[in-house]
Order: C-alpha cells, then structure tokens, then sequence
C-alpha cells in the first residue's frame, strides 16, 4: 500500500513538472496550416503567415522564452505577415507593456509587417476583474504603433506583396465591449480580398455570410491542460462551461458558412503556469489561391448581420 501511495506521489510530481517546465518551455509546436482564400491576389499564393497569441507577459512563471523562440522562427522563415491575436500581458503595467513590446520589436526590425489586436487582459479583463481599465491598453497600443507594428479596432489595413494588397480586418476585445463588426467592415473596400483577425472567437459569430472566408484568434489557450491528447477537452471546458474553449479549425456551426476560423493555442498560461496535451503554438498559415468569387458587400448585409 506504501508502494502505491510513493508511486502515485513521484506520478503526480512528474505530471507538474512536465506541466510545467518541460511542455510549456521546451515544446514550442511551429504548427503547418494550409488555408484557401477567394480572391486571394497572385502575389500572396503561396505566401506564408506566422500567427502569434496570448503572451499573457507578467503572469507568476511566465513563459517569455518561448514567444522569443517563436518570434525568431518567424523571422527565420521570412514571413510575408506576422499577426498577433492579443493578451500581450496578464496583468498590465508600464514594465510589462514595454518588454512585450520589446519582444516583438525584431519581427518590425526585420522589414516583417506585424498587424495586432488586442484582447482581455490588455485592458486588465478577467473573470474576477469586470471592469476594463483602458489606461495601460493604450499605452501598449502606443507603444506597438510607435515600433511600426499595427494595432487594429474596427478597422482594416492593406498589407502589400509585390503589387498586390492583402486586407487585415481587426475586430475590437469582445470583453471590452468593443468589438464592432460593422465598424471593422466599412473601411473595407467592396471586393478586396481579406483575412480576419480578433482575440475572442466569439466576434466571429457576427460577421455575416461569405464575408470571412478565412479568419484568426486566439484567446483559449486550447484549454491549456487538455485531459485526453488529441481531443477537444480541457479542464477549461468544466470550470467555464459554454466558452469556446477549442483550438485549430473551428466547427461550421460558430459562424455564418462559409466562414472559418482557424484559433491558435497562444503561448503563455491563465490561471495556472501549466501544460498538458496543449503545447505552445505559433501557427504557419500557408495562403493558397481558391477559384471562387471574392466576397463583396451585398445589400442585405444588415438582415444577415441580424441572423
């Protein structure tokens, strides 16, 4: 019976170690994604992205290391666009801002166009803290900007290969209350192709019919401690029943078909400094031209909007 409790005392110290030392340090998943898009312009076919998510930079045993690895293999692969889907810090302060600016500075540094939104804990929004403090999201906002990354709300940017312009769509924090889908639309112009990008999968669920052939977020963590490899399960999903708590390709059913999302596992923690069965990721999203119709604008918009 002593045999037993001594085995599972060394299985339990094993699983927190692996949890939280070696998966979430040394298991960094540089992840290959193949995705379609309509309209996409000849110059971005076969164009790779690098996707970047939840740093969460200031949490207790924070995991800098690992975004520093996974900035360098973007820039190793030359990326033709780097996104970052929010929760650059856990809890903000100046300090932290800084360095996480300071993290991605090299993607900037090496010609890599670095579009970014930002998510809940960059307005110091979590599940105790309902109320957004917008002081430090505007100081990280500043700062990025003042680097020459871009920081989009409601609002998209073209980003140019060759001749040809790829339009970044950002959408505002779902926990802020500031994601506006009709706002991010209108200076989008009518048949430009265009990929998504928000922190909160949730926003998705707003953009109307054909006009998200191809969307990114993160915000999940994948769950972070998943409780059977290979399957979409978490103790995030009995703790926070009814979030969307998945990661990769998200089901038809979240949003208006065809719109997809793809969600990225992020790199840092909540909650708890641990992994399992949830490696960090950086997502390399291979584009590849499709041969249907580029989505427009249609005059029912604000009926689907309403669906």
């Amino acid at each position: 019976m002593r045999k037993a409790g001594y085995f599972l005392l060394a299985l339990l110290c094993g699983v927190i170690i692996y949890g939280s030392v070696v998966e979430p340090r040394y298991r960094l998943h540089e992840k290959p994604v193949e995705a379609e898009l309509p309209g996409l312009p000849r110059g971005w076919d076969g164009r790779q992205i690098a996707l970047l998510a939840d740093f969460q930079i200031g949490m207790w045993a924070g995991n800098t290391g690992v975004i520093r690895d996974a900035v360098d293999r973007a820039i190793r692969d030359s990326v033709s666009l780097a996104l970052i889907a929010g929760d650059f810090v856990y809890k903000p302060d100046s300090s932290r801002v800084r360095r996480a600016v300071d993290i991605i500075r090299p993607l900037v540094d090496a010609g890599i166009p670095t579009v970014a939104v930002l998510g809940n804990h960059d307005y110091s929004l979590a599940h105790n803290t309902p109320k957004r403090i917008d002081q430090y999201a505007a100081y990280l906002e500043a700062r990025l900007e003042g680097i020459g990354a871009t920081v989009l709300q409601n609002e998209a940017t073209p980003v140019t290969a060759g001749d040809d312009s790829l339009w970044v769509v950002g959408v505002g924090s779902v926990w802020a209350e500031l994601a506006d889908v009709d706002m991010a639309m209108e200076s989008l112009p009518e048949g430009a192709p265009r990929i998504w990008l928000m922190h909160n999968a949730e926003a998705f669920r707003e953009i109307p019919a054909e006009q998200a052939h191809l969307a990114f977020a993160g915000h999940t963590h994948g769950g972070q401690v998943r409780l059977i490899p290979g399957r979409q399960n978490s103790w995030l999903d009995i703790v926070r029943k009814g979030e969307i708590i998945g990661h990769g390709w998200a089901a038809d059913s979240l949003g208006a078909a065809p719109n997809r999302i793809y969600i990225n596992r992020g790199i840092g923690f909540s909650t708890i400094p641990m992994r399992i069965n949830c490696r960090p990721e950086l997502t390399k999203i291979t584009l590849r031209r499709s041969d249907d119709v580029v989505p427009t604008r249609g005059p029912d918009e604000s009926d689907l909007m309403g669906s």
